[in-house]
């Protein structure tokens, strides 16, 4: 593809997610979701993570205690790796970019690129996939959500949600495999 054209083609993505990354910022225009969406986004910060990891013991016994240590060290890795990009690419929130994006909940930091609660959220609704499938269906509605909400509340991009729930797959690939590998 010619230089010209792919340009064209970049501009023409971004801004079609400009306009998606709008449209669902201003769903945090009616109360009752932006309540929901910053209750979910509160989860997304640790508490449901945790919780989720602490009872692998109640559901797997001893067994449940290595999985939760493991779930501890590839939430480390992955809160490295994903401050190591956002400090690397330094991609601006949207609610600094485009000023008709409301910023509905108290950033973290300055930079949106990847989304850190997308790639936890992610991630341990892989591990749990792996380990207690019987959860699902509470952690992967509630992980669809609290990627969402990252874009409500104008804090993230589409395609920074994107990234991040792609690396948080691939992180629990990782662990997964290396779990097998130590305890195989």
């Amino acid at each position: 593809m010619p230089p010209r054209t792919q340009r064209l083609t970049f501009e023409r993505l971004d801004r079609f997610e400009s306009r998606l990354s709008h449209r669902l910022a201003e769903l945090s225009r009616h109360a009752p979701t932006l309540w929901l969406f910053r209750c979910v986004s509160r989860l997304g910060d640790w508490p449901a993570w945790v919780f989720l990891a602490l009872l692998q013991p109640l559901l797997h016994g001893r067994q449940g205690w290595w999985l939760a240590v493991q779930w501890g060290l590839t939430a480390s890795v992955a809160a490295l790796l994903y401050r190591l990009l956002k400090t690397r690419l330094c991609r601006e929130r949207p609610y600094i970019t485009f000023t008709t994006i409301r910023c509905t909940m108290p950033p973290v930091d300055r930079y949106s690129f990847p989304s850190g609660h997308t790639l936890h959220a992610v991630m341990f609704t892989s591990l749990t996939a792996a380990s207690s499938p019987q959860l699902l269906p509470v952690v992967l509605p509630l992980a669809g959500l609290i990627a969402i909400s990252r874009v409500i509340l104008g804090l993230h991009y589409v395609s920074d949600v994107i990234v991040g729930a792609l690396i948080g797959a691939g992180l629990a690939w990782c662990s997964g495999l290396l779990a097998l590998m130590i305890w195989n």
